[in-house]
């Protein structure tokens, strides 16, 4: 339990401290007009209530993920609290923010646009294709989802409430979502989602410290508490929490809220908090997980056991972090909680999915200059995208999605990098602020050497053995780290 609360405090803290110096890095200016102002077109630059941004953007870029990945990453122990802390501060944080309000700088960009501004044109080109690909994937994935969760709570009646009758509804709210101003439908919708979940993070807040079962605390944090995988602590965890810590899938969602900010210097609480608030959100159902779990009567000698057993959806004997929710929801919340269990696994999806394919469709209009003002422009843009899509629901992802993770996470590499060599030009054209890189420099090699590891050893990937792994990913990141010194020193030469 003290290293739950000395967690918590330290994200609290963490935005405190860290956000100012970050926000000051940056050098927000209040006195800059922002492109809701300078580029309004009433669709997506408009100016938006800065609280509602803020719920806006949580709710974007946390969807399942501070809930199903802080599950499942508990189970590699207690490590998942230092990495949730100190990857949300000192990584996730930095990521969103520094992307968002580059993005802000750069009147609205697309992330594509911003890292080929950076890193030249292949890789431009190159996270064109990648990131219009996870954005349809995204959505794709989070179509099927919910209708299969919804079809399994509704009775037996034909295709009325069945899982095609689901795919059909929800695939209708991503399309309204997607073509319709911001603040029609998203405006009005996310708001409501997003205090729902945080009002159920502060419900199980409550019930950790009111309920029994005990909590792994620092010491055990260093070991693989896993019952069920052979992959190491590191990078596994690494790979497993990624919307609580780093996600590089937040950079493709900031640029939305960055044609909505309408002062700079919002972009702390916006961008920097929200990720804060995901990591908070991650923090809690991790060890509300944990101690839930321990607290059954349930097959497992620890708690580890216990949580994989309790995960354990009936239906098709594989482990499910929506079984958990309902059950820590029900039992320690009551009614509301099913309510609000039904909102985790059912719209948050959902509202990841629908702003998956918006982003989409601005990344599309970015790249092709194909202004979004008028609605035929928006469809034009948009049918593709729900064609292909439409066609991925009848693929099995099981292999695919495995992929998705490590890829999600390589494009934090990339946006990291991105921002680093932005930041080196900035300084070095300003002759001010020079070792401002500082802050993004470091989360880049650590996301680096994560993501070259894991490729290497995962299953899915080049399975070579863990020493061999750590070499070839330290050795690539080495590599890396040359290159941009090299670089680095050129741009502060000229």
């Amino acid at each position: 339990m003290i290293t739950f609360i000395v967690s918590l405090l330290f994200l609290v803290v963490g935005y405190a401290l860290y956000g100012a110096f970050v926000n000051k890095v940056f050098g927000a200016d209040p006195q800059r007009k922002t492109p809701c102002y300078t580029s309004t077109d009433g669709v997506d630059y408009m100016p938006m209530p800065t609280w509602k941004v803020f719920l806006i953007q949580f709710l974007n870029i946390a969807g399942t993920g501070p809930i199903f990945g802080a599950i499942q990453g508990i189970l590699f122990g207690p490590g998942a609290y230092l990495w949730i802390v100190l990857g949300c501060v000192f990584g996730g944080a930095v990521h969103d923010y520094m992307s968002g309000m580059i993005s802000l700088r750069k009147n609205g960009a697309s992330l594509p646009e911003i890292i080929g501004d950076e890193l030249g044109t292949t890789a431009r080109f190159a996270l064109r294709v990648l990131s219009l690909l996870l954005m349809i994937l995204v959505g794709a994935v989070f179509v099927t989802t919910p209708a299969d969760i919804l079809d399994g709570m509704m009775p037996d009646s034909g295709f009325l409430w069945s899982k095609y009758f689901w795919v059909i509804i929800i695939f209708v709210y991503y399309i309204l979502a997607t073509l319709l101003p911001i603040d029609k439908l998203i405006g009005k919708i996310y708001p409501i989602f997003g205090l729902a979940l945080l009002i159920m993070a502060g419900g199980l807040l409550y019930g950790i410290f009111a309920y029994g079962g005990s909590m792994p605390e620092i010491t055990e944090a260093f070991s693989n508490h896993h019952p069920a995988t052979t992959m190491p602590i590191f990078p596994g965890l690494c790979i497993t929490i990624a919307c609580g810590a780093v996600s590089g899938f937040h950079a493709t969602q900031s640029p939305m809220m960055a044609r909505c900010l309408k002062n700079e210097k919002y972009g702390r609480p916006i961008f920097y908090g929200a990720m804060i608030t995901e990591g908070l959100v991650a923090l809690i159902w991790a060890a509300a997980a944990i101690k839930f779990a321990d607290s059954l009567d349930v097959a497992g000698d620890t708690p580890y056991e216990k949580l994989l057993t309790a995960m354990i959806n009936p239906e098709t004997g594989k482990p499910s972090p929506a079984v958990l929710v309902n059950a820590i929801c029900s039992n320690w919340l009551g009614g509301v909680g099913a309510v609000l269990a039904v909102l985790g696994v059912v719209a948050a999806p959902i509202t990841s999915g629908d702003t998956a394919f918006r982003s989409a469709r601005l990344i599309a209009a970015d790249f092709m200059r194909y202004k979004q003002n008028k609605i035929y422009k928006r469809v034009i843009l948009s049918v593709p995208l729900f064609v292909v899509s439409a066609v991925l629901m009848f693929i099995n992802f099981d292999i695919l999605w495995r992929y998705f993770a490590w890829f999600n996470q390589s494009l934090a590499v990339i946006t990291l990098w991105a921002i680093t060599v932005w930041l080196t030009k900035r300084s070095a054209a300003e002759g001010t602020k020079r070792y401002a890189f500082l802050v993004s420099l470091v989360p880049a090699l650590w996301m680096t050497i994560v993501c070259s590891t894991y490729i290497l050893i995962a299953p899915e990937g080049f399975q070579f053995t863990h020493l061999v792994s750590y070499i070839i990913g330290g050795l690539v990141t080495a590599g890396v780290l040359v290159w941009y010194i090299l670089w680095a020193k050129k741009q502060f030469a000229k």
